[in-house]
């Protein structure tokens, strides 16, 4: 891998194949839904089940006109002469409304540029047609997920008070956030605890103290011995939420490499419900092992009973810490699932990851990294989880595991052609 976080006002993607990118209707509504995400501030896991929904809306409307793969959820059942791309746009504008009713405007000025494009008008007999069904898919999805537990009031927290158990942070100091995706209902996996990892390390073990040691040493807000290039790809992965990343990284990577709609509606239906699965998979295990964050283990050291870890009780990560407990990390889980649906439906290991200017308040300027591999992007995620100070490093690499097996598993027994 190269090393180098490379700074530009555009990104470039290496290994493009020759000739222009282009888009076409699915990557420009999968654009708009990032849009829609980041104008709404959709924290990460909200913001991945939402995005499992549109491209489940768009796969599931498209498959219902070809009629080519298993579906998500509604059967393949389009009414014949139906508009391909006007099934992907009535799919994605329906269920983008129904999520984000509040820019709708948007919307409505999007799904007028692109039935310009499709050509016909709304009287079109195929278009209207399209649209109707693709309205219709992802109204039946969006009802299935009306009752998946998104909106359900668990028992108040009650924290532990023994030596490891999670306890609030800063900044927000509050409950941990986002429990209710512990039970929520997946979208393809057979329960949220299917994947359930083994516990962490106890707290005297070696693992343990070396796991301890290293984030005390590089994750503080003051370590000296943290390298620039650390800490500048610590931010960089914290710079905008997984749901952003991923998606814009797998519409670049489409558009560069010409795939077709149904390999892109494809694409992006595999990587969305196996993120959104990810997180109900990693919130189930926060919630049942519920272990404290490095900045609470690391004030609170001399509580842990391992002689060879010290307190420090003025220790801060070099970022505010997320809400909610540690065990497995989230984004170690995410990186995983997503590296394992790209690589699969592209063959190839080469990504390009961009971050564009201003996220995080960092800079005005593009960030973007090229990887030789997706081994080595779950790895500079690893450390840079820890960089940040906001896990133990074993943590990162127990949440890969879960991000392998959620991604491997959907993609054997989801989205196979029907002829199988």
């Amino acid at each position: 891998m190269k090393r180098k976080l490379a700074f530009a006002l555009i990104a470039l993607t290496a290994f493009a194949a020759p000739g222009v990118a282009t888009a076409d209707v699915v990557t420009d509504w999968n654009r708009t839904m990032i849009d829609a995400l980041e104008t709404a501030h959709t924290p990460p896991p909200p913001a991945m089940r939402a995005a499992a929904i549109v491209q489940s809306s768009v796969f599931d409307a498209l498959n219902g006109v070809e009629k080519r793969y298993t579906p998500v959820h509604v059967q393949p059942a389009a009414p014949p002469g139906a508009s391909r791309r006007a099934a992907v746009v009535g799919a994605a504008y329906e269920a983008l409304v129904g999520l984000f009713p509040s820019q709708r405007a948007t919307f409505d000025a999007e799904l007028q540029v692109s039935l310009a494009e499709i050509g016909g008008g709304r009287n079109d007999r195929s278009v209207a047609r399209g649209l109707e069904w693709g309205k219709q898919v992802a109204d039946e999805i969006l009802t299935w997920r009306a009752g998946d537990g998104f909106t359900a009031v668990l028992p108040p927290y009650v924290p532990g008070g023994a030596p490891g158990d999670w306890q609030p942070t800063p900044p927000l100091f509050g409950p941990p956030l986002f429990r209710q995706f512990a039970i929520m209902t997946p979208f393809a996996l057979t329960s949220p605890a299917q994947f359930l990892p083994p516990g962490p390390p106890a707290l005297t073990s070696a693992r343990y103290t070396q796991d301890f040691n290293e984030v005390k040493t590089l994750g503080s807000t003051t370590s000296v011995l943290r390298t620039p290039f650390q800490t500048e790809t610590a931010k960089f992965w914290a710079g905008d939420t997984p749901a952003a990343i991923w998606n814009r990284v797998a519409d670049d990577l489409a558009d560069a490499n010409h795939m077709t709609l149904t390999q892109n509606a494809r694409l992006l239906a595999r990587m969305n419900v196996a993120l959104a699965d990810a997180v109900t998979a990693i919130w189930n295990a926060k919630n049942y092992f519920d272990t404290w964050r490095p900045i609470t283990a690391i004030q609170q050291a001399a509580s842990d009973g391992n002689p060879d870890t010290t307190a420090d009780p003025s220790w801060q990560a070099l970022l505010g810490v997320p809400g909610h407990p540690e065990y497995p990390s989230q984004h170690g889980c995410f990186t995983a699932a997503f590296t394992d649906a790209l690589a699969a439906a592209l063959h190839t290991n080469h990504i390009d990851v961009t971050m564009p200017g201003g996220q995080n308040g960092s800079s005005m300027l593009t960030i973007t990294q090229h990887f030789d591999s997706v081994h080595d992007v779950q790895d500079q995620v690893v450390d840079a989880r820890v960089w940040l100070g906001f896990h133990f490093r074993n943590s990162v690499e127990q949440g890969e595991k879960l991000g392998n097996q959620v991604a491997d598993w959907e993609l054997d027994q989801y989205f196979q052609p029907i002829h199988h």
